[in-house]
């Protein structure tokens, strides 16, 4: 049977299980969006491209599924940008089709026209522009295949117009088979043995893990094997969730061998037992500045294990004496089996200086805040958050000091339930983010930490959310500031607010009213736990607009070009 283009799309998308597309219609997909109707997967009509990429990135984060979004030419193809590569830093799998003119008008500088395959070259793990109906089938399931193998990341499809038009027999390929695309997914046993071998010569090891650990769902492998070998663990801000950082779900007493977050903003913990380790033991973490400060201090003393998919985030930014390149899940079931087979002898006697020190170091310099006087603490509305939660919920961030208090104060026990922009910074993707997992997760309360700045950049999407009736709930920590720009002033830069103040904010109550939401204000402490209870009851989106200490500093905080161990601690 001939089909269109457009019928061709939607064919490929049912075989490839999409429920879901985050689009924005124009001229150059109207075939598409004229086939829609007739195909049962749903489309939320954002209201910005760049919020089309942050949701089907945050429903992809919430459900481990490939996000899609679909977007016209031109502006509409480049305001994908920012958001395809905030999936990228992040190797987040989605899928961006975008419409193109038709193939003949290509390079002509045509209405709309943009060359979105050369734009987006850096930041997709690969992308296409079709130009022969007959390939459309083969090249989205590449696409797909691409998206979600190996170190995941996003995918772009270029769809010129007559190419949408065009009649093809439509088949769709049951297999693919990429020349030079062969990702490792099996670790090598040999270095599986030496990695035992260094861990069982251990006397201050570390598991240091990353989002890796989160996209190949090796929670309980990394969980299983730190309390087998009573190895204590932290991880990047993208691995949060991956070891349960608090023994019970809703509770406040922290994991005995949890030492939270690493690196700029970590705990002193965590940040000084990886600096004291003598086995470091990385697993989907790729040392990022973020997390290694000044490279020559970081793990000085360590010998290091690497297990990554990625085979080129190896010895990248730190030397790695043993590295595996596979499947986290994969290779961390291997070490588990060897473990068993030959557990370690005298455990208890062998760890026992470690973790004590350890736990000198977690009761001499714990995170910690006052919440006094008239002034909200920003830390005490995520407390907050976290308690009256009970930590069962999918907390999305915007990005700052919003982020930071989040990664610390609240408690993450399960893997997908923190998004945010890691590796890009993207201010603006919390909102979005959080569309997306709401739609993934409609059984779960999702929770955006904002700032009064970030979310003015894709607030528009709020409508979004009242539109497909989705009851998000937006917490913004409002201090009037550009709050991590304006910290980096005050230390940094001799306290010289420059263009930081937010002081012609808008009221916040007001808006989201005027976006069909519910708004909301606390102004006091004792108004903080009343004005979450209220929201969480609420069965529509709800804004909450927190008026907190304005120049609250997030601390611990190491400085640019600084070790790990050179932190500002107040």
């Amino acid at each position: 049977m001939k089909l269109t283009g457009a019928q061709i799309f939607f064919e490929c998308l049912k075989r490839e299980g999409v429920e879901v597309i985050f689009g924005y219609p124009g001229g150059a997909v109207l075939d598409i969006y004229h086939e829609m109707s007739k195909h049962d997967i749903k489309h939320i009509l954002v209201r910005h491209e760049q919020g089309a990429t942050h949701m089907a990135d945050g429903y992809a984060r919430a459900s481990g599924k490939v996000g899609v979004c679909l977007v016209t030419s031109g502006p509409g193809a480049t305001n994908t940008v920012t958001g395809i590569a905030t999936a990228y830093m992040d190797s987040i799998p989605i899928v961006v089709f975008t419409g193109q003119v038709p193939t003949p008008l290509i390079g002509n500088d045509a209405f709309q026209e943009v060359d979105i395959v050369g734009i987006t070259r850096p930041c997709t793990k690969h992308n296409y522009l079709v130009k022969d109906v007959r390939d459309l089938g083969r090249i989205i399931k590449e696409a797909f295949y691409l998206a979600r193998s190996g170190r995941p990341g996003p995918v772009l499809v270029d769809l010129p117009k007559d190419v949408i038009q065009a009649t093809t027999n439509f088949t769709y390929p049951e297999t693919v088979n990429l020349r030079g695309y062969k990702p490792t997914i099996d670790p090598h046993k040999g270095q599986i043995k030496r990695a035992a071998q260094a861990l069982r010569k251990a006397r201050r090891p570390v598991i240091y893990a990353g989002g890796g650990v989160i996209h190949s769902s090796a929670n309980k492998e990394l969980t299983k094997l730190a309390e087998m070998l009573q190895i204590p663990v932290t991880t990047t801000l993208m691995g949060l969730g991956a070891f349960p950082s608090v023994k019970t779900k809703g509770s406040f007493e922290l994991h005995p061998l949890w030492l939270g977050m690493l690196g700029m903003h970590g705990t002193y913990r965590a940040n000084m037992a990886v600096t004291h380790c003598d086995v470091l033991f990385a697993v989907g973490a790729r040392f990022d500045d973020r997390v290694t400060g000044k490279i020559e201090g970081f793990a000085p003393k360590a010998t290091i294990i690497h297990i990554d998919v990625d085979p080129t985030s190896i010895s990248k930014n730190v030397r790695v004496d043993i590295p595996i390149v596979g499947d986290c899940k994969k290779a961390l079931r291997k070490l588990i089996e060897l473990f068993q087979e030959d557990p370690v002898k005298d455990l208890e006697e062998i760890r026992k200086s470690w973790l004590d020190q350890i736990k000198e170091w977690r009761e001499t310099y714990p995170l910690a805040y006052e919440q006094k006087g008239e002034r909200i603490r920003p830390q005490y509305v995520v407390e907050k958050l976290y308690e009256l939660s009970r930590g069962d919920a999918i907390i999305t961030t915007e990005v700052g000091q919003n982020q930071m208090w989040t990664a610390q104060y609240y408690h993450f026990t399960e893997p997908r339930t923190l998004i945010t922009s890691g590796g890009l910074g993207t201010m603006g993707y919390g909102l979005p983010a959080a569309i997306g997992a709401q739609v993934a997760r409609p059984d779960k309360l999702v929770i955006d930490i904002a700032g009064d700045g970030s979310i003015q950049m894709n607030v528009q999407e709020l409508t979004t959310a009242v539109c497909n009736n989705l009851p998000v709930k937006i917490a913004i920590l409002n201090n009037s500031y550009l709050g991590m720009v304006r910290q980096w002033q005050e230390l940094f830069y001799e306290k010289n607010y420059c263009a930081t103040c937010l002081d012609a904010s808008p009221d916040f109550v007001r808006l989201a009213e005027a976006y069909g939401a519910v708004g909301l204000r606390a102004t006091k402490p004792e108004e903080v736990e009343p004005v979450i209870k209220k929201a969480f009851e609420i069965n529509k989106p709800v804004l909450i607009d927190f008026v907190v200490e304005p120049e609250e500093g997030v601390y611990p905080m190491v400085p640019a070009g600084k070790t790990i161990t050179e932190m500002l601690l107040v």
